[in-house]
């Protein structure tokens, strides 16, 4: 039997990516996903505007302010497929993010899917001390397969 993971993207229809990046993200998606071996996944990737992640932050976190990443866990099998869950990712508050910390936003975009992703795999740094060292440490090790 063939093994493949899905992965959509989708953009907010008020951003503009460049295609680069849209074959970055499906990269750095599949490398993730391939991390954690995981085999018949789905994954579902969506770059918006700061406007639009406040909303979600503030209907599912209360945190009424725009963030750069969510992660929305499904975690349930379809047919065969394992659906993980959704990486909804602020495309104004990356670029943000990278021009502060001198960086490309490539690679802003990398680190903050890679981020989402480890939290569908069932990570949360914000429950102890010993979780955020393990999460952050998984972070580390796949950011490795990205370095330039």
């Amino acid at each position: 039997m063939n093994f493949m993971n899905k992965i959509s993207l989708k953009i907010n229809n008020k951003l503009k990516l460049d295609k680069t990046i849209k074959a970055l993200l499906k990269n750095v998606a599949k490398k993730s996903i391939k991390f954690f071996n995981l085999k018949d996944a789905i994954l579902d990737i969506y770059i918006t505007t700061d406007e639009e992640i406040k909303t979600l932050n503030k209907e599912y976190r209360a945190k009424n302010k725009p963030t750069d990443v969510l992660s929305f866990v499904i975690g349930e099998y379809i047919d065969r497929f394992y659906y993980l869950g959704e990486v909804i990712i602020s495309y104004e508050t990356a670029n943000l993010q990278a021009k502060s910390n001198n960086i490309d936003i490539r690679e802003e975009l990398t680190k903050l899917l890679v981020h989402g992703i480890i939290h569908l795999m069932g990570y949360d740094h914000e429950l102890s001390l010993e979780d955020e060292k393990l999460f952050f440490q998984k972070q580390n090790e796949i950011l490795k397969f990205f370095a330039t």
